[in-house]
């Protein structure tokens, strides 16, 4: 670990928002005016890349303009359009947060801490984005992107409480939604997982770990990605097959227990559990879905 003082949260801010350029990665809900569209994005990529949900988030938009109308469409439909998205349950659960928005909060999506992390699939990055974002407060949510810069300028793995206390530090200046989007860009695009490109890095000067010579802190800690098995004939391979077929209309159950394969009966118990599917007289689909594309 270096012995260089850490830098000061005043230098990290001032350094990242002269360097930052809010049009140099196009995000569409970067544009969005309101809560409900950054909600939307947010849960997009939870567990996808920005510019891959970027490609599904204005057509979504377009299908259930807002929050209201997310509600009262029948999850199938919520389901059917996520397609391309993968993780199937964050549209369950995206639905469900639009059905609380509209009877808990008057169709308004909270403005604090303690009510967003209330509602279903919420958790503490995705509230505090969706307050830096959508209600421009000051604060700086911390995801995989974020806490590896802070990993690497800090010289030390971070467990994820102690990422966000990193984070909170630099809050106060009312630059939260500003700055939020420069660590999420950098991460993005200089201090990425693969390569620290510290050459020519705006940070690199105030950086303590700037590439060593010590081994890269972010490779430990609580954000660093968590090593997933083999996809081919996994039980995630299995659940999107069987929800795109349902995609298509109802599956029959012969068909269904084709499609679970070793996973059997178990994993269509666990679809029927989840939300993403439904029994009928002959077999399984979308929890009513109109059949619209």
């Amino acid at each position: 670990m270096s012995t260089a003082a850490a830098p000061t949260p005043d230098t990290v801010i001032d350094v990242l928002l002269d360097w930052h350029d809010p049009a140099a990665r196009r995000l569409p809900w970067r544009a969005a005016t309101d809560a409900y569209g950054v909600l939307v994005s947010e849960i997009m990529a939870q567990q996808t890349q920005a510019e891959r949900a970027a490609v599904s988030w204005t057509a979504f938009m377009r299908r259930f303009p807002e929050v209201g109308a997310l509600a009262a469409a029948p999850v199938g439909d919520v389901i059917q359009a996520w397609e391309g998205l993968g993780y199937n349950r964050r549209a369950v659960n995206l639905h469900r947060c639009a059905i609380a928005i509209t009877t808990d909060h008057d169709g308004v999506v909270p403005d604090t801490l303690e009510a967003l992390l209330a509602l279903p699939g919420i958790g503490p990055y995705t509230a505090r984005a969706v307050l830096a974002f959508a209600h421009d407060a000051d604060v700086v949510p911390v995801d995989t992107n974020v806490a590896r810069v802070l990993s690497r300028l800090h010289d030390r793995a971070l467990t994820r409480p102690q990422a966000q206390t990193l984070a909170d530090e630099l809050t106060g200046r009312g630059v939260g939604p500003r700055l939020s989007a420069a660590l999420m860009d950098l991460g993005a695009s200089r201090c990425t997982s693969r390569t620290a490109r510290c050459e020519g890095c705006p940070m690199r000067t105030v950086c303590r770990w700037a590439g060593g010579p010590g081994p890269d802190p972010a490779a430990a800690g609580g954000h660093r990605p968590r090593p997933q098995g083999t996809f081919a004939g996994s039980t995630r391979q299995a659940r999107g097959r069987l929800v795109d077929a349902m995609r298509e209309g109802p599956v029959d159950d012969d068909v269904a227990m084709q499609l679970a394969g070793s996973h059997g009966r178990g994993l269509l118990d666990r679809l029927v559990a989840d939300g993403l599917a439904v029994r009928t007289t002959e077999g399984f689909a979308l929890p009513g879905w109109s059949g619209k594309a």
